[in-house]
């Protein structure tokens, strides 16, 4: 029998309790919460299964790196790759520009000359990086402390790491750098294997490790203050819960030598991976779980640069990279958004500053 209250004319009136809309929202409020706290805790999990899955046939090499990024080449590389790639450029000029060998000019002197100043296309960070001498980049300390690469004079490290495809298109340029080390990690074990068992894999070189990265009370096999380039890289910091994204930037940018760069890339606010994603996919505001558990949340310019000059580091780049990309076979049109960043660590003593410094004490 309904229990209910009399109304004004004596008539008896049913509870109208809770709706069954009111019900299904509240329902789906705590699944949401419930399924949040399991991508959460198991998270590794999920990334685990995807690397058993896909092994290392999932993502291509990304062998565009140098050409965003230069900064994870030590400087001197960083120009001879630069004489390469005008010199290049030159040779498919005069070529295009010329009917036989012995009418193409000789490049012009000035032409070699300009691949150590600035270019058009060459960020602030490049010239800011560049400028640092070797010795702006070591720590004392570290000097005298044994780890994995504590001889290299360049350290890099990747975060999020994932099968491999940064490591070796970076391996493979750091080859003939013996003084760079490079270390790599992912929180999922899996993934880490496939990196070790690569055949390009130098043990010598680079360091491969599991590592979740937010997780501070776990050390990394290296000191802080001891890197020169943090690659927070490829669409990594996405799959990191919001709430713990600004914890993992502070902790990875204490990582860093003063001048040292954390370069950034990954989702854009409206990418087409954003507005494909189906309803019952979104944990929260601007973060979805995929089919497979694994997660992404998507960024906009302003929240990269409030989280990352946060962790006291300063902007250098931070740009909105907005493409067509078109899938002929299917004839798709896919509009790509990402951001891509890069954060210096300020010098604590400019050159300037230690001459100062250097000569007052001189003089006492």
């Amino acid at each position: 029998m309904v229990q209910g209250h009399k109304d004004k004319n004596g008539k008896k009136r049913k509870n109208k309790g809770i709706g069954h809309g009111s019900v299904t929202k509240i329902s789906a409020i705590i699944g949401v919460a419930c399924s949040e706290v399991k991508y959460e805790s198991e998270a590794n999990k999920y990334w685990d299964t995807f690397y058993k899955i896909h092994k290392n046939k999932f993502f291509k090499d990304r062998n565009w790196l140098l050409r965003e990024f230069p900064e994870i080449l030590p400087v001197a590389q960083q120009t001879e790759e630069k004489t390469k790639e005008l010199s290049w450029d030159h040779v498919k000029t005069d070529a295009a520009n010329c009917f036989s060998r012995k009418h193409c000019p000789v490049p012009e002197e000035r032409n070699c000359k300009e691949s150590s100043t600035l270019s058009d296309g060459q960020s602030e960070a490049e010239s800011d990086f560049s400028n640092l001498g070797p010795e702006a980049h070591r720590k004392g300390p570290l000097e005298t402390e044994s780890f994995p690469g504590s001889r290299a004079t360049f350290r890099i490290l990747e975060v999020g790491c994932g099968a491999g495809n940064s490591v070796f298109p970076i391996l493979n340029t750091l080859q003939n750098a013996p003084e760079s080390f490079l270390y790599c990690c992912d929180f999922a074990s899996g993934a880490v294997e496939l990196v070790k068992s690569h055949p390009s894999y130098r043990a010598a070189q680079c360091c491969a490790f599991v590592r979740d990265v937010c997780d501070d009370r776990v050390p990394y096999p290296f000191p802080d203050g001891a890197l020169d380039v943090v690659l927070l890289l490829v669409f990594v910091l996405s799959s990191v819960h919001p709430d713990r994204m600004q914890g993992v930037v502070n902790q990875l940018s204490k990582l860093l030598k003063p001048g040292g760069m954390l370069l950034f890339r990954d989702y854009g606010r409206y990418d087409k991976t954003q507005l494909r994603f189906k309803k019952g996919h979104c944990l929260s505001e601007n973060f979805y779980v995929r089919g497979d558990g694994t997660r992404a949340y998507f960024f906009t310019k302003g929240e990269v640069h409030n989280m990352f000059c946060k962790a006291g580091l300063d902007e250098k780049q931070n740009l909105v990279d907005r493409r067509l990309q078109v899938n002929r076979k299917k004839q798709v049109k896919m509009h790509r958004v990402w951001v891509q960043g890069k954060f210096q660590k300020p010098l604590h003593l400019t050159q300037k500053s230690s001459q100062l410094v250097f000569s007052h004490h001189s003089h006492s």
